[in-house]
């Protein structure tokens, strides 16, 4: 055996939920995505104490990661949403637009600052 090669042995209890699932997942996992028990054990492992070792240093480390997946649920929806609205939007006011006069929608430089509150430039 090489030098830089370590061996051990794993057993697992069906008896307890957590080694029964994790029993489960090494004997259904896709083995032409994951190529052997030992690649998937050492990612799981250094994924387990990383995030471990993370949230003894930070204590918020999970509550912002919670929040950035919520966040970022939030930002999909909204995609989803304009993705399936946007174009009937925007149909919509394309129609609108060439059904109105073109003299109706001209406006003035006057009419704007008429409408514009310039007081907060401090004056």
């Amino acid at each position: 055996m090489s030098e830089n090669i370590r061996s051990t042995n794993l057993r697992f209890n069906l008896e307890k939920d957590t080694q029964k699932r994790a029993w489960q997942y090494l004997q259904n996992m896709d083995k032409q995505q994951f190529k052997s028990y030992s690649n998937v054990i050492a990612v799981a492992l250094v994924d387990y104490f990383d995030r471990y070792y993370r949230s003894q240093d930070d204590p918020y480390f999970e509550t912002r990661e919670r929040e950035e997946r919520f966040v970022n649920q939030i930002i999909s929806s909204v995609e989803s949403a304009m993705e399936n609205t946007l174009p009937v939007f925007l149909a919509g006011c394309m129609v609108g637009m060439s059904q109105v006069p073109v003299g109706a929608v001209s406006v003035t430089q006057q009419e704007l600052d008429e409408e514009v509150d310039w007081d907060f430039l401090g004056e």
